[in-house]
């Protein structure tokens, strides 16, 4: 069984040893020369990950489902949640829902069913909602770490409720650009008909045939592109970034006044939040990113004892494919467990049926809270020491 270059990029895009063959078939056929003899072991390897793989789309499906749309739901419900941060961070589990809905069903079922019975739409559709999502989730993180850079340079940055303008046309912007940058995943993948064991089966895979020489050029660099641009872009902007906001704080650590202080502990915890989103994305994405350039730079399909070697990618390959999928549904687990806030409002979300009244009203109570001293710490970034500010006597109505 061939290992094939070509990479649905996605989340839970699963490898088919039918494509592997039809690669191998063509390029037997374009280079007229014998190939070594196919392994046994990864067909073995992919008969164990079916299962495996079909029980964490499922788990993603409905954890993804619930988090995401509970994040969703506590930043359009509660005022005190609407700002720029977490309207990015909403976008973000936008982009998760969608693939969640759209493409993890589908997937699930071309790796049980074995043929595709959807048509060539949905054949480039779901790969297209794929690095659609991927990009959205790319994109949203460089921009929260640019955000978080900003609000500790500006410090008398008066933060409101509400979207800001700047934040919607960054939404509309990533929304864009990721659309954009899906669109030759669209183009590449395509439907082919081929005999299997008697079975006639159509299978929709990236086509090793490209028309255009834009496309044949995107195919063979498709891997590398989606390593620098999708994995290696957020983590150079968040470590370039959160290195100039930690000088930025300690340039002006000694000048700053005691009364600031709450409001750079809530600043920081927003940082915080922003890291452990990049750090998870990081922690899902690398396995698969890393099986790619391996098998780009070390596997060879000529070397007649590659099969253990190919063994080890393939579970690697699995294995990443898994965690990335992971990613859609994480998120949300990631912000309950690292913020305050979103704990809070988690908790009165999803249990306020198992929580009693009492406890119900104290979680609410301590959001508006969390609120009213952020605009306490806002107001007394543009009053002189001198002048005592008192916490406003209005709250946030978070739960209306």
């Amino acid at each position: 069984i061939r290992f094939s270059n070509s990479w649905a990029i996605g989340k839970s895009v699963l490898f088919s040893g039918r494509e592997d063959r039809f690669n191998a078939n063509v390029s037997t056929a374009r280079r007229m020369r014998p190939l070594p003899p196919m392994c046994s072991g990864p067909t073995e390897i992919r008969d164990t990950f079916k299962y495996i793989n079909t029980v964490v789309s499922c788990l993603v499906f409905v954890v993804g489902i619930i988090g995401n749309s509970t994040l969703l739901r506590i930043i359009y419900r509660n005022k005190c949640m609407r700002n720029g941060p977490n309207i990015l961070i909403g976008s973000l589990a936008l982009g998760d829902l969608l693939h969640i809905v759209i493409d993890i069903p589908i997937n699930v079922y071309k790796l049980l069913a074995e043929d595709w019975p959807f048509g060539v739409g949905l054949c480039k559709l779901v790969p297209f909602v794929q690095k659609a999502s991927v990009g959205i989730t790319v994109l949203s993180l460089c921009a929260l770490s640019i955000d978080r850079y900003r609000a500790v340079a500006s410090w008398n940055r008066i933060k409101g409720i509400g979207v800001p303008k700047w934040t919607a046309i960054e939404i509309a912007l990533i929304w864009l650009l990721s659309i954009l940058l899906a669109v030759p995943e669209a183009i590449a993948f395509d439907m082919i008909a081929m005999d299997y064991k008697g079975e006639h089966l159509r299978i929709c895979l990236l086509h090793p045939m490209q028309n255009s020489d834009f496309m044949r050029f995107y195919k063979s660099a498709k891997d590398w592109w989606l390593f620098s641009v999708y994995f290696c872009l957020p983590l150079a902007v968040t470590a370039v970034f959160y290195t100039l906001m930690t000088c930025e704080m300690l340039r002006k650590k000694n000048g700053v006044q005691i009364a600031l202080s709450d409001h750079l502990k809530q600043r920081r915890e927003v940082a915080k939040t922003v890291f452990c989103l990049v750090l998870v994305f990081a922690l899902c994405w690398l396995p698969l990113h890393l099986s790619r350039i391996l098998k780009l730079t070390i596997y060879d399909e000529k070397d007649p004892n590659r099969c253990e070697l190919l063994s080890f990618f393939l579970v690697l390959d699995y294995i990443g494919i898994n965690m990335a999928s992971l990613n859609s549904c994480i998120n949300p687990i990631a912000l309950y467990m690292v913020s305050k806030r979103f704990k809070i409002c988690f908790r009165s979300c999803l249990c306020c049926w198992c929580l009693p009244a009492e406890m119900l009203m104290d979680e609410k109570q301590s959001c508006m809270k969390l609120k009213v001293s952020d605009r306490a710490s806002d107001q007394t970034l543009t009053t002189s020491p001198s002048s005592p500010i008192k916490v406003p006597p209005t709250s946030c109505d978070c739960y209306h």
